[in-house]
């Protein structure tokens, strides 16, 4: 009688055991986590995929599209790269420049996953080439973005959210490309490297 009491309470052991352990894995220290990296993991898996020529929502206009495609030199033997343009005016430091210039790279990237997957992916076979060069002020800012859409260059331009350096708003970088190398030097060529 006594082994039989063993074996019933063994498993009842074993029951409270694997209930123990669900209720542990189901906190929210461990789910939120999980959650996380599956996200991760599942936009790993998505941006892997070819891009299919679904008609999706995209933030560029037709015509704007159709120039972007045009000047943007879609042979695979056209290098591509990516231009970002400091202000000087700010006066922003060295990490300041290196963050803003980030969140333009970014910004631009982005706005192009959605549309223009295959740029993206060009630019990236060509190494992702990034120049850094610097404009006076923000009217030649401006001048270099308006001459950049109009030969059908993507652009972004980031605006401060005004918490160390800079007044909220202010634009501090701009994004030109990813583009052929000879359209972005066409805009940009004669500035000054940083």
């Amino acid at each position: 009688m006594l082994g039989s009491n063993r074996n019933t309470s063994q498993p009842s052991k074993k029951k409270e055991e694997q209930k123990e352990w669900l209720g542990v894995s189901f906190k929210p220290e461990n789910f939120i986590p999980g959650l996380i990296i599956g996200f991760i993991f599942g936009l790993f898996l998505d941006l892997s995929k070819p891009n299919k020529s679904s008609p999706k929502k995209s933030n560029l206009s037709s015509s704007k599209n159709q120039r972007l495609t045009s000047s943007t030199g879609n042979t695979p033997d056209e290098e591509l790269k990516m231009v970002l343009v400091v202000r000087q005016d700010l006066k922003m430091g060295q990490g300041k420049i290196a963050s803003q210039c980030a969140h333009a790279a970014t910004g631009i990237y982005a706005e192009l996953i959605q549309s223009h997957r295959s740029l993206l992916r060009q630019w990236e076979l060509c190494g992702q080439a990034k120049i850094v060069v610097t404009c006076k002020n923000q009217q030649e800012m401006n001048k270099l973005k308006e001459a950049a859409e109009d030969i059908g260059l993507p652009t972004f331009v980031v605006a401060d959210a005004g918490r160390t350096q800079v007044s909220t708003g202010s634009k501090t970088v701009l994004a030109i490309g990813p583009g052929s190398k000879s359209a972005v030097d066409s805009v940009t060529g004669k500035l000054r490297l940083l």
